[in-house]
């Protein structure tokens, strides 16, 4: 089965031939094109295209041969750097050209960040001098300790026909069936993301979901893979090998995911790659054991910058289902262990790191409520709609990508129309240091009060809001540092993702109030400026403290002043959050209100009205003059015509 049918693999290898000048880098590669030595060969041969049937696996490869003089350096680094493969050569007859190797060109390689599989090929076995042999191994092993990068080394004479073709063909093979990703040689298993893989395929395949492959489905996986059944006798000798070396590989159903895994690593072990990399492609896996991109088109997210991703119903109710499943004590809660197993068949666990790390409530043993679970997936969602959909198919949704997610409207249309429909709410968090932001997510995470110093790094927080009606919305809540908000201003399209701004400051402290209306000025004209304006609201933190003087009386008169809502009053402290959270989704579902205005806003909207209406006033009065010119006319004609 050629390689091409199956997403993620390789259309075409492009292998680079690079080493030091007369160690027969251009004779190799006409040789192993022509199976014949050529007696002329030029100093540098043009790209050598063997074609598709040349070797079994059907993948057409080009050779790129490369100069070797120090001019041409920079002209060697751009191919090597599009190589999928590099053949590195060395003369056999001459050491200092194998010294070569460690003292320029495999540091080049790794200078060059060139990382892609390396063959060492040994040419002109033919000149070496049999009176004092020495063994490939003996001379590569230390090489390839230092240097691991090193896929395989062959010795080949061009000159007799000896193995030139093998080295094109080991290196087509090391791309497109790599050792590194599936097996690690010094432990001799298979690697983590590798069984990860084989699980989620295992279970695809286990479809009574007994926990083995019986004899039908092991033919199915079979047929799917391989294009042919097998024969009866032939799946009784799997079976037999796997039970005679891992008794718990088999049990009466057939074979479990343990003995799955153990053929695979078998089959690895044996030197047959090309049968793990077939299966996992025909699953849709890269050389990455990630999914393919041809299943996930950029198209599918493509939106504009004031659009985002939501999850859809289906995919809402297919989470429902998954959670239960590995809610093994049924307490309405994921462990840390059962998130871990809902992951088990993903690359990876995708909420261990940030964002996602702390950015959702958790139980008192670490654990997440449904809420809190769905609360995760609606930030990956918005955050980064692709790695969502992936770790959805890793889980096993079912359905079409495209049926899991859904573009929500653009804000500014919802402005337009005063009203928008989204289940999913981001709140920008602004605010001077030690205002209280970082206190407020983590109350809002239902987190004891804590003394937070200030924030250095971007936080997210995602929680469910209970709405009017019994509904319940999403909120994200960013928090921007006050060192940061300065980058953020600097791209136009800062605020398009934005539903609302909340600006924190402590009602104790004159300095913190003026600095959260700075911000709130900023935030005003970056939206002016832009056109994408959103709505604000003030909030008067550490209220459980004495406030400045004048804090009430310039609080509303700014706040007025701008056309929004009077600062709302908290205190993380005593837990009194004075309805805030509902406030922010009852302001971000009214996106035409509550929109601070500048003076220069407001000029400008004054000037815009006064040239709107003297076009108006224009065109009324040249339409009283057309309408003056036609009567005129009618009535001259009428004059004339009774004359």
């Amino acid at each position: 089965m050629a390689a091409v049918d199956c997403p993620g693999s390789l259309k075409s290898v492009r292998i680079v031939v690079v080493g030091d000048k007369g160690t027969g880098k251009s004779s190799l590669i006409v040789a192993a094109a022509t199976d014949s030595f050529p007696p002329n060969v030029p100093p540098v041969l043009p790209d050598t295209k063997l074609p598709f049937e040349f070797f079994p696996d059907g993948i057409p490869v080009t050779i790129v041969d490369t100069s070797s003089r120090p001019e041409d350096r920079n002209m060697v680094a751009e191919e090597l750097k599009q190589a999928d493969a590099v053949v590195l050569t060395y003369a056999c007859d001459r050491p200092e050209t194998l010294e070569g190797l460690t003292t320029y060109w495999l540091p080049e390689l790794r200078r060059l960040e060139v990382k892609v599989p390396i063959i060492v090929a040994g040419c002109k076995l033919d000149f070496r001098d049999d009176n004092n042999p020495v063994s490939l191994e003996q001379v590569m092993s230390p090489i390839m300790q230092q240097f691991r990068e090193i896929e395989t080394c062959i010795e080949c004479s061009a000159l007799k026909q000896l193995q030139a073709q093998e080295v094109f063909y080991y290196a087509q093979k090391t791309v497109l069936h790599p050792t590194g990703p599936l097996f690690d040689q010094e432990t001799q298993s298979l690697k983590p993301r590798c069984v990860r893989a084989l699980k989620r395929i295992f279970i695809l395949c286990d479809q009574d979901r007994d926990g083995a492959l019986s004899e039908a489905e092991l033919n199915d996986f079979q047929v799917k893979c391989f294009h042919a059944p097998l024969q009866p006798s032939e799946i009784e000798g799997v079976k037999r090998v796997v039970q005679e070396k891992l008794p718990e590989g088999v049990n009466e159903r057939g074979l479990t995911v343990t003995g799955f895994l153990f053929l695979h690593a078998l089959f690895i072990e044996k030197g047959r790659l090309e049968t793990t990399w077939t299966v996992l492609r025909k699953f849709g896996y890269n050389n990455d054991i990630r999914l393919a991109d041809e299943l996930l088109p950029p198209s599918l997210f493509k939106r504009t910058p004031d659009q985002s991703v939501e999850l859809t119903d289906v995919a809402i109710e297919f989470l429902k289902g998954v959670f239960m499943m590995f809610d093994d004590d049924e307490d309405n809660n994921l462990r840390p262990q059962e998130i871990e197993d809902l992951f088990s068949t993903a690359p990876e666990s995708p909420w261990k790191d940030a964002p996602y790390d702390g950015a959702a409530e958790k139980t008192a043993l670490g654990g997440l409520s449904f809420d809190a679970f769905l609360s995760l997936w609606s930030l990956m969602a918005l955050l980064e709609p692709a790695k969502s959909v992936e770790y959805l198919i890793y889980i096993g949704f079912p359905g079409d990508p495209s049926s899991a997610i859904r573009l929500t409207r653009r804000r500014r249309l919802d402005r337009k129309k005063q009203q928008c429909e989204r289940k999913v709410f981001q709140c920008f968090v602004f605010g001077p240091n030690n205002a209280g932001k970082s206190a407020l997510l983590n109350c809002f995470l239902g987190r004891s009060y804590e003394n937070q110093g200030p924030t250095t790094d971007e936080r997210y927080a995602v929680n469910m809001v209970d709405d009017s009606g019994n509904a319940k919305k999403t909120l994200v809540m960013r928090e921007i540092p006050d060192d940061g908000a300065k980058e953020l201003f600097s791209s136009k399209e800062s605020l398009a993702a934005c539903d609302i701004a909340v600006f924190v400051y402590d009602s104790s402290d004159e300095s913190s109030w003026k600095r959260a209306t700075e911000l709130l000025v900023e935030v005003a004209t970056h939206g002016e400026t832009t056109g994408y304006e959103v709505p604000c609201l003030m909030v008067s933190a550490k209220d459980d403290l004495d406030s400045f003087p004048l804090c009430i009386q310039e609080s509303t008169r700014v706040t007025q002043d701008m056309g929004i809502e009077p600062p709302v009053s908290i205190s993380s402290k005593l837990g009194d959050f004075n309805n805030l959270f509902r406030k922010i989704i009852t302001a971000a579902q009214h996106p035409h209100l509550s929109i601070p205005e500048t003076e220069a806003g407001k000029s400008r909207k004054h000037y815009n009205r006064l040239i709107n209406r003297s076009l108006m006033a224009v065109s009324i009065g040249a339409a009283a003059v057309v309408v003056g010119l036609a009567a005129y006319r009618v009535y001259a004609a009428r004059k004339s015509a009774s004359a």
